[in-house]
């Protein structure tokens, strides 16, 4: 039976640790454009007491999306021991392509076809394909590149996700300490007669009354102009959504596998809210009659913010070279990769370790 393996992983972490301290100076305003009057280290102390996030990455200017995206494939690459000029499709996710240092997003050309050219790839058959999807970008990618191997029109896929999203958070909106900076990648490639590999997948697409839980918006501070669009997010909103919606779409994908929750081994999810996320896995264990065990749900948010596209693959790569405490894949265990974002869209799939 043909499978979908990775066979190699990477990531990249920006070098600058960004903790509370650097938004001491920062002036805040709420959703209604009037300035917040709460000192800045009540509010990040709330913010931390909320989502657990106390450090993110961010990069530095001289970096661009694609520059993270190809450090990352790089990786990935050496690791899978392949030759680059041999990958069918590089599939890039990112939600706001490549941004400027004064924040510009941009889509032409797009960030696959930049990854391509700054891994020096010539194969003129090597497609590249960008995933706008959210968060669940890269989950996604990873769907897609399943899909383009069973039908058989790929071998090897390069699916990286990658995000510089301190270049697009609103200076006067609290939500900045959500986000963060980051690239993670795989090689992802067909093999036949294995165990090992892609299991299942899941993708359900709310687009009607959610469509603008996240989404772009001004400044809220009234006197800025409103030429720039920055992250604006509705969090009450998602959070109400992603509990309602996600462990049913887990557990859908479980038993889509013909497993239980006592199969997995572990349950990558994407590191928007650590409260969140854990109320997501503890109402998945509800589902199944089971009590959360905690260990299950690599956190990552805590250090790493919200890089978005990048959260999961980067966990992955972590966890597999033995660089997160406390955390190993288990010889044959299933893990399960997940995510929920911008559209509202959730994604899932189940890949079973070597």
């Amino acid at each position: 039976m043909l499978k979908s393996v990775i066979t190699g992983s990477g990531h990249y972490l920006p070098e600058r640790v960004i903790d509370g301290t650097y938004f001491q100076d920062a002036v805040f305003y709420d959703d209604s454009g009037n300035k917040i009057e709460k000192s800045n280290e009540e509010i990040v102390k709330k913010f931390v007491e909320i989502t657990e996030i106390e450090q993110r990455r961010y990069v530095t200017d001289d970096l661009m999306n694609s520059d993270i995206a190809a450090k990352a494939a790089k990786i990935a690459i050496e690791e899978a021991g392949i030759d680059p000029e041999t990958i069918d499709y590089i599939i890039a996710a990112s939600n706001f392509g490549e941004v400027s240092a004064n924040g510009l997003a941009n889509f032409m050309p797009s960030v696959s076809a930049r990854i391509k050219n700054k891994l020096g790839i010539k194969n003129r058959k090597c497609v590249n394909y960008d995933m706008i999807f959210g968060c669940p970008g890269w989950v996604e990618g990873m769907i897609l590149a399943n899909d383009l191997i069973q039908a058989k029109r790929a071998k090897t896929i390069l699916v990286v996700g990658t995000e510089t999203l301190s270049r697009m958070v609103d200076p006067y909106d609290r939500d900045r300490l959500i986000f963060a900076d980051g690239a993670g990648a795989v090689i992802v490639q067909a093999k036949e007669n294995t165990e090992e590999g892609f299991i299942t997948s899941n993708t359900i697409c709310d687009n009607d009354a959610e469509l603008d839980y996240l989404s772009n918006g001004c400044s809220l501070n009234p006197e800025v102009g409103n030429d720039r669009m920055f992250i604006r997010m509705k969090g009450r909103k998602i959070y109400e959504y992603a509990l309602k919606n996600v462990p049913d779409a887990i557990k859908e994908t479980i038993d889509q596998a013909g497993i239980t929750i006592d199969d997995i081994d572990k349950i990558l999810i994407h590191q928007a809210n650590a409260k969140m996320d854990h109320a997501i896995i503890n109402r998945l264990f509800k589902l199944y009659g089971k009590p959360y065990q905690e260990e299950i749900a690599p956190m990552t948010i805590q250090v790493f913010g919200n890089s978005s596209v990048a959260t999961i693959p980067t966990m992955y790569d972590l966890i597999k070279k033995g660089e997160m405490q406390g955390h190993s894949f288990k010889k044959g265990g299933y893990v399960v990769m997940c995510s929920v974002g911008a559209g509202m869209n959730i994604n899932c799939f189940i890949y079973k370790n070597e």
